[in-house]
């Protein structure tokens, strides 16, 4: 199609949101159910013409309604929206989160929540004005790795909203293997959870579609909290998922610089099992070749680190752990972190070695926030009362 036409079709889709002919209907209230039996709430958003079909998953901070606004502002654009609440969270039923143990809990996200998508995905799907062979799914925090692992299981879906947070090594998996995947990614500098900035900008770079938007903001706070400050931003993601699900998108005249170009580089070295052993020394042979660049940051290896551990694979945790003390040997936290790993791996003794080692450089560093200070000097300390192993 000649470029001017597509861009008479995305002028089209644009001045639809303020047409009152393309008013959609009002927003319908949902009971769906899970095939374990759980209730789940949701809420459709109908176009008001057949079209594409957009799945919405909230944080796990929030529910569902903190998509109210965006999700009319795309069915009024001629995109079907289905919001859901997660079991355990808004008004579906489910035990909340802050009752669950972590072994609980990291259940409920691997393996309770994708069956929720699913259910969710299967309604809006089934539709009449949605087409079902051109879907999108966008999530927040908790939710981006499940829109990336639904995007995984069903290949109709076409395009990815993405805020403020990253995907584990099966989602990892998946962007990799599918690189012409549009992405919308949007985060912002002041988001207290560490390293996200970092993961979204190594996600980011596993697709090369020229029409990929990366929206970096110094302030903001955490996922939908963005829409607070950055008014535009919900016009823009209606703007550029149009776009991106149209026949013929429009490339920007000037592609966007790639991001942490030697940080994404090592990243995906030591992403590959077989090379997280070898994660030292491919560190110092990153840092001799580029001397000058930052090769990773500190809170980016720490989140690999936790990410190993919960998958129950303490000895790379201990690999990447290790690798954030060579890195950053000043950081009362790596030591934390490497404790955790090797009292999760029995190894009592060394983590209480670790342990002390924290308490020592906290006491030399007075530039941290008292808060986060009293966190690491309490798990420190919980680190040393555990007893060493009994000798047989």
């Amino acid at each position: 199609m000649h470029p001017l036409r597509s861009a008479a079709i995305l002028a089209f889709f644009l001045v639809a949101l303020s047409t009152p002919a393309q008013q959609p209907p009002a927003p319908r209230g949902l009971d769906l159910t899970s095939p374990d039996g759980t209730h789940l709430k949701a809420t459709f958003f109908a176009a008001a013409k057949p079209g594409p079909g957009l799945l919405l998953l909230h944080q796990c901070n929030r529910q569902r309604k903190v998509w109210d606004d965006l999700a009319q502002k795309f069915a009024a654009s001629g995109i079907n929206v289905l919001t859901i609440d997660f079991r355990g969270f808004g008004e579906s039923a489910g035990t909340p989160l802050d009752k669950l143990t972590n072994d609980q809990i990291q259940e409920i996200f691997d393996k309770k929540f994708p069956v929720d998508v699913d259910t969710a995905y299967s309604y809006l799907a089934a539709q009449p004005s949605v087409t079902p062979s051109i879907m999108a799914a966008g999530g927040a925090s908790c939710g981006v790795n499940q829109a990336v692992l639904l995007a995984s299981r069903h290949p109709e879906v076409k395009a990815l909203v993405l805020l403020s947070e990253g995907t584990g090594r099966p989602g990892r998996e998946f962007l990799r293997r599918n690189p012409s995947l549009p992405l919308f990614a949007a985060v912002a500098d002041d988001d207290p959870d560490p390293g996200v900035v970092e993961i979204m900008e190594w996600i980011y770079s596993f697709s090369t579609n020229p029409i990929n938007k990366f929206e970096h903001f110094p302030k903001g706070g955490h996922g939908v909290e963005l829409f607070d400050l950055h008014k535009n931003l919900p016009g823009d993601i209606v703007s550029w998922l149009i776009n991106a699900l149209s026949a013929h998108p429009i490339v920007p005249a000037t592609p966007a610089p790639p991001l942490a170009v030697y940080q994404n580089r090592f990243l995906n070295f030591i992403d590959e099992p077989s090379n997280t052993p070898k994660a030292a020394q491919l560190f110092a042979e990153a840092r001799q070749r580029h001397p000058r660049e930052v090769i990773f940051t500190e809170p980016i290896m720490n989140r690999l680190g936790y990410e190993s551990l919960q998958a129950g694979d303490i000895k790379a945790a201990i690999d990447l752990f290790k690798l954030n003390v060579i890195a950053y040997p000043d950081s009362p936290n790596v030591y934390d972190s490497l404790g955790d790993a090797y009292l999760a791996n029995g190894q009592n003794d060394l983590a209480r070695q670790n342990a002390q080692k924290t308490l020592d450089l906290l006491a030399t560093h007075n530039n941290y926030p008292e808060d986060y200070a009293k966190g690491l000097r309490e798990s420190a300390q919980k680190k040393l009362a555990r007893p060493s192993p009994t000798p047989h």
